[in-house]
């Protein structure tokens, strides 16, 4: 699977979440289930707009559409 790593805080009012791979790739909300829902939205809307603008695919690495050798998934959470 290819993906990036998610990154889910706690704060005071809510949950955000971003991907650090992604600058600028980040939601909030007022529950952990509704982060988890926006956050993968977010990553798809930023690179939808990446290849729209000719930009190398993250997800594969390259502009030739191979996956990037160590392209990976996961999800971690740290609460504050």
């Amino acid at each position: 699977m290819t993906g990036y790593a998610v990154i889910i805080e706690r704060s005071m009012t809510g949950y955000g979440a971003y991907v650090p791979e992604l600058p600028g790739v980040g939601v909030t909300a007022s529950t952990i289930d509704e982060v988890e829902r926006l956050i993968p939205e977010a990553i798809v809307l930023h690179i939808d707009s990446l290849r729209e603008h000719g930009e190398p695919d993250p997800i594969r690495g390259r502009r030739d559409g191979r996956p990037a050798p160590n392209a990976r998934f996961f999800l971690k959470q740290r609460r504050i």
